[in-house]
């Protein structure tokens, strides 16, 4: 089970926001590139970045910290928020990001993202984000009409190196994670499946360990760092929990 820090930047700054909502934004850290050092430091071998910015529209204000992010750690990148036309896409990959997060794109036009895969290879992530099982997108800011386990299973079906789901109810409240929910996603998808939203306490993790099913692949871990809840050195004790030899997704 592989543990993957986040980094959520917004105005250039390392936060973390409470259910997604921008106005509820708390500031741990003025330089998100420090943090990045930190998480590398202490064994992470895989880094979750979310441009908040991006995902509401706003594609230019945080690009040259996500590079300075890329140049400044070894790690796995898998980034996320507002990657939507092929130029987005290219410039990504130009900075040297390893996996790019399709969320809105894949909700709105899966067979576009379908045709990215065939073009790009399997270097995407279909991020799904869902809260009472509707999705939401724009940055959690617009409900759709999909339904979490039809989405996962399309996600499935487009080649997608794997799907990041978030419980959004359970987001930012160090509450414990939706085990359940992301294993029907997981089910339904096929492919690997990252948990994100809830974790609150090294129970939690022993808990996904315990209880996730065989295809849920990595868990990212955000508020509970910030806040010490959870003790960055004691997460990459082994190389499971650093991912090694499962960058493929």
């Amino acid at each position: 089970m592989t543990i993957i820090p986040a980094i959520d930047i917004l105005g250039g700054e390392c936060v973390r926001l409470v259910q997604g909502d921008y106005d509820e934004a708390t500031v741990y850290e003025k330089d998100p590139v420090v943090m990045a050092r930190k998480f590398a430091d202490a064994g992470a071998r895989r880094i979750h970045v979310v441009d908040l910015d991006a995902a509401r529209g706003d594609s230019r204000s945080n690009r040259k910290k996500i590079r300075k992010i890329r140049r400044a750690v070894d790690a796995t990148i898998q980034l996320g928020g507002g990657i939507r036309r092929d130029e987005d896409i290219e410039e990504l990959l130009d900075l040297g990001i390893d996996r790019l997060v399709i969320g809105t794109a894949f909700a709105r036009k899966p067979d576009m993202v379908a045709g990215w895969v065939a073009h790009y290879g399997e270097i995407f992530l279909v991020g799904i984000d869902a809260r009472d099982g509707i999705v939401r997108i724009s940055g959690w800011e617009k409900e759709t009409e999909h339904k979490d386990t039809d989405l996962a299973a399309k996600a499935g079906e487009s080649r997608v190196s794997g799907v990041i789901y978030t419980s959004i109810e359970r987001d930012g409240l160090l509450g414990g994670p939706d085990i359940e929910r992301t294993n029907l996603i997981a089910e339904k998808a096929g492919v690997p499946v990252i948990m994100s939203g809830g974790v609150g306490s090294a129970e939690h993790l022993a808990e996904v360990r315990a209880k996730a099913s065989e295809n849920v692949v990595g868990v990212i871990v955000g508020r509970a760092i910030y806040e010490g809840a959870v003790e960055l050195t004691d997460l990459f004790t082994d190389d499971a929990s650093k991912g090694i030899d499962l960058f493929e997704w």
